[in-house]
């Protein structure tokens, strides 16, 4: 695969163990992500969704609610719009995301381990130009590799179609993919917050996705936008890796807003009454990691 994201890779587990104290004591390197000439995806882009196994009505409207949120045309401070603007400032313009067609795969008719050949071939399932295939498993499905990393993004080798994968880590890794909704495997064990939309599956595939959205329009045939080998780089969002609100600290992830009715955190207002939780993304701009609160 082309890119791969390591959300909760051996290093966040060794710097979750640095407290903020200690963590000051490391000489900070400038974090700039390297434009490479490629192309970026600009423009109206379609998101196709492939569920894989069992999703209910509701996790898939959670699903299909972030993603049109993302590119709305109203997007005042604070939104899943807002946050989704610094892509803009990648060179080219906007990426504008469309929610396109959703295939359901619910007869697991690959069974329910899979490889990447088979996350490729359902993206390559759904034929789309200028479209970005997102492939999600149900939180019974085993992929490999699965918890070492919770999702990839690569293309097609024509370079005609980007792809993503996703998995529900609910019930395989979740204090490593759903991680701050879930305690950690590693490192401090604070309390996790409350999931947003009351589902610390989809609200971890949420954040995933988010950052793997972002480093596909950046960065979608590894030519784009990021730092480090092209064989594993760090994205607009994957160099940010732990960063939710600001004060953030390996193992806290920074201050964020609370829900007053419900107790759950978040920081991005989005469609039909949501609440998300992105992380931060690096800005050109300013080359810093910045979260929306």
């Amino acid at each position: 695969m082309a890119s791969i994201y390591h959300y909760a890779t051996s290093f966040i587990i060794l710097l979750s163990l640095i407290g903020p104290n200690l963590g000051a004591l490391v000489e900070q390197q400038p974090l700039v992500l390297k434009y490479h000439n490629g192309a970026l995806l600009k423009g109206n882009i379609t998101v196709n969704l492939i569920w894989y196994g069992r999703f209910t009505p509701i996790q898939r409207s959670i699903v299909v609610d972030f993603v049109q949120s993302l590119s709305s045309r109203w997007a005042p401070p604070g939104s899943a719009a807002s946050w989704w603007k610094t892509t803009e400032k990648y060179k080219s313009g906007a990426s504008n995301l469309v929610v396109g067609r959703q295939v359901l795969h619910e007869a697991y008719t690959l069974g329910k381990s899979l490889g990447n050949r088979h996350l490729v071939a359902l993206a390559g399932k759904v034929n789309s130009l200028k479209a970005i295939n997102v492939v999600l498993t149900a939180s019974d499905v085993a992929v490999a590799g699965f918890c070492s990393r919770c999702g990839t993004h690569g293309s097609t080798q024509d370079k005609k179609t980007a792809y993503i994968w996703v998995g529900n880590s609910e019930a395989q890794c979740p204090g490593q993919c759903a991680w701050p909704f879930h305690q950690p495997i590693y490192g401090p064990q604070t309390p996790p917050l409350i999931a947003p939309n009351g589902d610390v599956g989809i609200d971890g595939v949420i954040i995933n996705l988010a950052t793997l959205l972002a480093g596909t329009v950046t960065n979608p045939f590894n030519n784009g936008y990021f730092q480090g080998p092209a064989s594993a780089p760090l994205e607009a969002v994957s160099a940010c890796t732990g960063v939710f609100g600001s004060g953030a600290y390996p193992g806290y992830p920074g201050r964020v807003l609370v829900d007053k009715a419900t107790g759950a955190s978040y920081n991005a207002a989005g469609a039909n009454g949501r609440k998300f939780l992105v992380p931060a993304m690096w800005d050109p701009q300013t080359s810093a990691c910045k979260p929306l609160v």
